[in-house]
């Protein structure tokens, strides 16, 4: 009876862990992909990546305006050790001349606004600009609630648009709207 409760304690003890090297594994998976896809020399303002790992397979969601991109992403996350299998459900959006004019015209909305500007700095700006079918989506996180209200409001002002959904989300207010 002793040596069943001693193998039930340490089977106990074993399980968080193992529990914990697994945590650490997808966390070190999850900082891969991310680092992988912000990498991407085609990735610009208009095209927006977004994954899940789970377990050993990540799976690619957003949207791109270039199909090479869609490749590049999965091919990139192939290559991540732990990584066994890639999702791949980036959608492509159709080539179109209006829509590519939308999309300078939000650029200039939202990044040529002083209190929006900062959003524009880096590799990758925090706010990004999805057009399909002149139907807008922004995406991304901004640091308050009335930058995310301003570039709504901005990205709306643009002619041609037919509607705008606005997915920013804010970062370090304690406010996730």
């Amino acid at each position: 009876m002793k040596r069943l409760l001693l193998a039930a304690a340490l089977a106990a003890s074993l399980v968080p862990a193992a529990f914990a090297d697994d945590q650490a594994s997808q966390a070190r998976i999850y900082r891969s992909v991310r680092h992988e896809l912000v990498m991407l020399p085609q990735l610009t303002v208009f095209d927006n990546l977004a994954y899940k790992v789970d377990d050993g397979t990540v799976t690619l969601y957003g949207q791109v305006r270039n199909p090479v991109l869609k490749g590049e992403a999965a091919s990139a996350v192939k290559k991540i050790e732990g990584v066994e299998s890639v999702s791949n459900q980036i959608e492509v959006l159709p080539a179109s001349f209006n829509d590519d004019r939308i999309r300078r015209r939000e650029a200039r909305a939202i990044y040529g606004y002083d209190g929006l500007f900062n959003y524009s700095l880096g590799t990758l700006p925090s706010i990004r600009i999805i057009v399909k079918n002149g139907n807008v989506t922004l995406e991304g996180v901004v640091d308050r609630q009335a930058d995310k209200n301003i570039a709504g409001i901005r990205a709306n002002g643009v002619p041609g648009v037919f509607s705008v959904t606005n997915h920013l989300k804010v970062e370090g207010s304690g406010s996730q709207n």
